[in-house]
């Protein structure tokens, strides 16, 4: 592996470590002080995760683009924006550093590295609900990085803190996140039976997004290309 890739791939792989950790931890942070009210403890746990999102994009961007999910990483190298012998590696990274994050979390806690979720997630609505958020996330990356790249961490911050409130699945918007969250029986778990129907409509969302924006905006630059455009500049 190229030492720049390696870079790449550790920057996935902490970013998204960063990421779990942000999401389980602050639902468990929220459903230990919010009483039994689940609007308050997922209000926190929808702020937690958007601010924490911001952060970690500014941060990782410029190293790999920050993509932290591998429904953008394919959908990346779909429209040539990294290579497709690259996206085995970043997605390994992504699906490693969710999973450490998730442990991560509950060592924070207290808790058992891992524990099997029984968080019922499942039914048209919900699944559809994550077909909606991973379109909406991937319009609003494809549409900021090709008109307004700085704005891209702060839409995409914004864009996940309302779509935990407008989706009936709470937003999860993320194979590699979905996958981890169903490891952990606090909050923000997700039953395993419940993963595979996710993570298809996320990939299905992904694709119609970038479908779109290829004609809506037939411009060949990407995310990636641009943070690390502007950190050598």
């Amino acid at each position: 592996m190229k030492p720049n890739l390696i870079r790449r791939v550790v920057a996935e792989f902490i970013g998204t470590l960063l990421l779990l950790a942000a999401v389980v931890g602050s639902g468990i942070m929220a459903e230990c002080l919010s009483a039994g009210n689940v609007a308050i403890a997922l209000l926190a746990n929808t702020v937690a995760t958007g601010a924490a999102l911001i952060a970690i994009i500014l941060a990782f961007g410029p190293v790999s683009g920050a993509h932290l999910n591998p429904a953008v990483t394919l959908a990346d190298a779909w429209i040539k924006g990294i290579p497709w012998r690259e996206v085995p590696a970043y997605i390994l990274a992504q699906l490693t550093g969710a999973i450490t994050g998730v442990a991560a979390a509950h060592l924070m806690f207290g808790l058992p590295v891992f524990s099997v979720s029984i968080h019922v997630r499942s039914g048209p609505g919900q699944i559809f609900s994550e077909f909606v958020a991973t379109f909406g996330l991937l319009a609003v990356i494809w549409g900021c990085a090709r008109t307004r790249p700085t704005a891209v961490p702060f839409a995409v911050g914004a864009y996940i803190t309302a779509a935990y409130w407008f989706t009936a699945s709470t937003s999860f918007a993320n194979p590699a996140v979905t996958i981890a969250r169903c490891m952990t029986n606090t909050f923000a778990g997700i039953r395993p039976s419940d993963v595979a129907p996710f993570v298809a409509a996320q990939l299905a969302g992904a694709a119609c997004a970038t479908l779109l924006f290829q004609w809506l905006l037939p411009r060949a630059i990407t995310p990636p290309d641009i943070l690390v455009k502007q950190a050598q500049n």
